[in-house]
């Protein structure tokens, strides 16, 4: 009988499944009209840093709380780099054409600058990858947003690789292996995200933005 009480390992594996798939559902839902995706995933991180830290009751109402509150600085960093995302996919498509059709130094240049452009996509990419969770977490300005995003990102690089490969390993699996994993789909990959950056994050924030904002009080 102890393998199903509350606080057996088991339970708590089953209660977090559980969590991932109602805060999946939720980002899902939340992010269908585009431009509320930074919101929701800043909503979605805030509520799986709450569930890692032992803090996991409400967890619906912490997602829509963090989701009112951050809508105006997510959604304008989210469009932002939706809009960068666009740019650097269409120059990397339109250089690797370039390269395919040239040749001599024509392919070399084009080839040097289908580099530069794969050396920028790199840096937003990690910058991406920590922009929301940190939103969850303190508050600051947008350029201080981005900045501190891929200065943590790079510092931290390890981490960086693993929440990649958590997100790339969850698309694929999906797509490849086995569709219906898509029930746990990003609301897992943002617990699992979340278990590995909030150490970092509480490192590089001092402390959690609801505290911040009790001091001011």
């Amino acid at each position: 009988m102890r393998l199903f009480s509350y606080e057996s390992r088991f339970s708590q594996f089953i209660l977090k499944l559980c969590y991932a798939c109602m805060l999946n559902l939720l980002w899902l839902v939340c992010s269908l009209p585009i431009f509320t995706v930074g919101a929701s995933t800043t909503a979605l991180y805030y509520a799986s840093l709450k569930i890692v830290r032992g803090e996991d009751s409400h967890v619906t109402a912490h997602f829509f709380k963090a989701f009112k509150e951050n809508f105006k600085q997510a959604t304008q960093l989210w469009m932002l780099l939706l809009g960068i995302g666009l740019f650097l996919g269409l120059d990397c498509y339109i250089l690797f054409h370039l390269r395919q059709s040239s040749h001599g130094t024509a392919a070399v240049a084009w080839t040097l600058l289908l580099a530069l452009v794969i050396a920028v996509i790199v840096v937003y990419f990690i910058v991406l990858e920590y922009v929301f969770p940190l939103l969850a977490s303190v508050s600051n300005t947008n350029l201080a947003m981005l900045r501190n995003s891929f200065l943590i990102g790079t510092h931290y690089l390890f981490a960086t690789l693993l929440v990649f490969a958590i997100h790339f390993a969850m698309f694929y699996a999906v797509i490849a292996v086995f569709t219906p994993l898509i029930i746990f789909g990003e609301g897992l990959c943002a617990l699992i995200s979340s278990w590995l950056l909030d150490r970092i994050l509480i490192a590089c924030s001092g402390t959690p933005k609801e505290d911040e904002e009790d001091d001011t009080l």
